[in-house]
């Protein structure tokens, strides 16, 4: 949730960027309207668009995540994680409590408008209502209702009418409207603010435009620098004086219309756009990283439909295997597959295309949570084996550290053996890596993390190293820490060495 909230400020910071930068000052007033609405609401769904082709983090397949190894004693892990928990039950506390004071907020200045049209004369005209306000010189509109104050000169009054008549037809309440909503379920983003400020100067410009053409400019002009009217403090509605945009106003009356080949500025929402897309579609595959790469393959188990036996198969795989008539247990549909198990199904099929091995069907594992592919024809003599392919269908170098026949191997310990891989690994980030460092950097307490990326190359190097971390500094002490490894012994697959990719989780505290 908090990087979804970040990410909303963020792209409405860089949409107000280029909005102030390149737009603001230009003519192009209903254009401007709209790239402020659609881009004030694209910042709220644009961080679920993800485009699969964006992504560019290391493939799922060729990477896992080593048991997380944690650089605080435990009763402190605990004692803080219990704090942790409660301080974010009092930031959902603290975020319900703000949604419920700007709704009810919202509803006392809705109110307020309510008991203006109900307790004062309302003139019906054509295409509007007029609310006359006495003792006042108020001059604002919502929706169909022109709210004006018996204050206000008949001369006035008309050019006030015809002002606030565009607001009216244009529909420009709906705007505001759509942003006290936004202010209710993301009060403390400042952005909303400034977005509504920005549209609230837009409708001023629209409805100047079209009236300043239908009359006198100058006399237009001396009626806005009057100082008779008074205002409204609701948020939501059009008022005709506001002293804070009068100026804003005239200098925008009297600019010469913008050149119409001006409009190509709007294009920038091109790149703008695309960065954007690109920025979420990396932050998901990190997530999902993080979610799918710890899915472990197994021995595969081929089942007989006579007797329901099985024999261990030396292949890891995500499936089971069951050779006969279909069985009595839970089918599954290919939508039903988690990413790694479609990928794996895929693969199998590539390579099993135009034989009796194609497109079986997926069941419930007779003694296990596991899927199982079941065949309804007697191919008990075939051998069945997955490879693994790259996206052009030729065999991989990198080898998934679930699957490898021999995983690499920690200097000190026998030969493919992961416990000691995975020990000898946290002994070894305990011994080298700074913790003290994270508390000189002025991040916030409680539980951090940082991940790293990196591969075991086929002569025991690290290569591809990268990592993730809530500072620069403790990103470069990760990788750094990550460069000290000794030469490990490279992997082995069918006999050949073979690269295998790690993602190392390290766990520590903030005082």
């Amino acid at each position: 949730m908090i990087n979804y909230i970040i990410q909303v400020i963020l792209f409405q910071v860089l949409f107000l960027a280029v909005y102030d930068l390149f737009l603001s000052k230009e003519t192009f007033f209903n254009k401007n309207r709209w790239y402020l609405l659609g881009t004030a609401i694209g910042s709220f769904l644009i961080p679920f668009i993800k485009i699969p082709s964006f992504q560019k983090a290391v493939p799922l397949e060729y990477s896992v995540l080593l048991p997380e190894v944690v650089l605080s004693p435990q009763k402190v892990i605990e004692s803080t994680t219990m704090y942790q928990s409660a301080s974010i039950n009092y930031i959902q506390i603290l975020f319900w409590l703000g949604c419920a004071i700007f709704f009810v907020l919202f509803l006392y200045k809705l109110e307020k408008i309510i008991r203006l049209i109900l307790k004062n004369e309302i003139v019906k005209k054509v295409n509007y209502k007029l609310v006359l306000l006495p003792k006042k010189s108020n001059a604002f509109s919502f929706f169909k209702f022109i709210f004006l104050g018996k204050e206000i000169s008949e001369v006035q009054k008309e050019k006030i009418i015809a002002h606030e008549l565009v607001h009216s037809s244009q529909n420009h309440s709906a705007d505001l409207l759509i942003f006290e909503f936004l202010k209710i379920i993301m009060w403390f983003n400042p952005m909303i603010w400034m977005y509504q400020h920005r549209i609230s100067l837009v409708h001023e410009y629209i409805s100047d435009n079209i009236v300043a053409k239908k009359s006198e400019k100058e006399n237009y002009i001396n009626t806005l620098l009057s100082d008779l009217f008074q205002v409204e403090n609701i948020s939501f509605i059009n008022q005709f004086y506001k002293h804070s945009l009068i100026k804003k106003r005239i200098i925008m009356m009297t600019k010469r219309k913008s050149n119409q080949t001006k409009q190509l500025r709007y294009l920038l929402l091109i790149p703008v756009l695309t960065s954007m897309l690109f920025y979420t579609a990396c932050t998901d595959e990190v997530q999902t990283t993080e979610e799918e790469v710890v899915v472990e393959k197994q021995n595969m188990k081929t089942y007989l439909s006579k007797d329901k036996s099985f024999s261990s198969k030396s292949l890891e795989t995500y499936f089971d295997l069951y050779i006969g008539k279909l069985p009595d247990t839970k089918e599954f549909q290919y939508s039903d597959l988690t990413t790694l198990e479609k990928e794996e199904y895929d693969k199998f099929n590539d390579k099993a295309e135009g034989s009796k091995f194609c497109n079986p069907k997926i069941y419930q594992a007779f003694d296990s949570k596991r899927k199982m592919l079941v065949y309804d024809k007697d191919i008990m003599t075939s051998k069945v084996e997955i490879q693994e392919l790259d996206e052009n269908g030729k065999a991989i170098e990198d080898v998934p550290f679930s699957i490898i026949e021999t995983p690499p191997t920690f200097p000190g310990c026998p030969e493919g053996d992961k416990d000691c891989f995975n020990k000898k690994m946290r002994e070894f980030v305990r011994s080298n890596f700074d913790a003290k460092l994270a508390n000189t950097l002025g991040l916030s307490s409680g539980k951090k993390k940082i991940y790293v990326q990196f591969k075991i190359a086929k002569d025991g190097s690290i290569t591809n190293l990268k990592a993730r971390a809530p500072h620069p500094d403790l990103k470069a002490e990760a990788m750094n820490m990550i460069g000290k490894l000794p030469k490990l012994k490279s992997g082995k697959h069918r006999g050949k060495k073979v690269r295998v990719g790690y993602t190392l989780p390290i766990t520590f505290m903030i005082e």
